[in-house]
């Protein structure tokens, strides 16, 4: 199966180039057509101003969030202007509550086959970002490429590296990300410290290689000690080893709460990312 739908949220005109340009690339390599929609976030919390003036908070910052909306769309007209003349695309906005995002993103991330957003954290990057990222995910229902702001190096990743944790996330990850992984020169099933006891200890990693190379991937499992204190690190250390373009993981396998609160494996590749992330839940 290829991708055909896509679909990209701008919150904000601000680091829309990396992502729009490989949403673009994307879309032109596989004949599919991309939407994108122009966000306007009201951040409004009215639990919190003097009785009475309510009204008047709202008003005024539903204005602003459509004149947000209307930067962010002008802001995509400009970047997909540069790109490939032959994309099928369509420039959509609104305006949303930050308590409704969540409906308004999954309600399109729902009918798209692939969401690519850019990093969710850092500079830059405010509370509807995370909240995009997770609307998609798990409302929408969405597999999400994230796209780090060094751009993604090609719409057709040579080498890709899956972490590979047995758990239900990490292989609907791997069955949606299969359009990348049939075109790779070469696929790592990477495995950090895999438990003594459980149905794969004998062959960590086996029966995934074994489903992959079935669909004319080329596979192999990497086994690696936790030598860092973070799985994440471990992660990280071995896509700059070796060299990949593409990091493909489940997301949150813990609840989110955990995961901002205490931290995890999601969030803290998220944080740092230096190669495009492709996440599902």
């Amino acid at each position: 199966m290829a991708y055909k739908s896509l679909l990209t949220v701008a919150t904000s005109p601000e680091g829309l180039l990396p992502v729009l340009t490989a949403a673009a690339r994307i879309a032109t390599a596989s004949d599919a057509h991309l939407d994108v929609l122009a966000l306007g976030v009201d951040h409004t919390q009215i639990g919190y101003t003097y009785v009475g003036s309510g009204a008047v908070i709202i008003a005024a910052a539903m204005d602003r969030a459509e004149e947000d909306a209307r930067a962010a769309e002008k802001a995509v007209t400009e970047a997909l202007a540069a790109q490939l003349p032959d994309v099928r695309v369509a420039v959509d906005s609104a305006v949303t509550q930050l308590g409704a995002l969540s409906e308004v993103v999954a309600t399109r991330a729902r009918y798209a086959d692939l969401v690519l957003l850019p990093l969710p954290y850092g500079t830059g990057r405010g509370v509807e970002d995370e909240a995009v990222t997770e609307a998609a995910l798990f409302e929408g229902m969405a597999p999400v490429l994230v796209i780090p702001a060094k751009g993604m190096s090609s719409t057709a990743p040579r080498r890709v590296v899956v972490a590979w944790n047995q758990s239900r996330e990490a292989l609907v990850a791997a069955r949606r990300a299969m359009p990348f992984l049939r075109t790779a020169d070469l696929v790592q099933i990477v495995v950090i410290d895999p438990p003594s006891h459980g149905p794969e200890r004998s062959d960590p990693g086996g029966l995934l290689c074994q489903m992959m190379v079935r669909h004319g991937v080329r596979a192999e499992v990497v086994v690696l000690a936790k030598t860092l204190p973070r799985v994440s690190d471990v992660l990280a250390r071995h896509l700059r080893d070796a060299d990949a373009d593409l990091l493909v993981m489940g997301a949150y396998g813990h609840s989110r709460i955990r995961e901002a609160i205490l931290g995890g494996a999601t969030r803290d590749m998220l944080e740092k990312a230096e190669v495009p992330v492709f996440l599902a839940h």
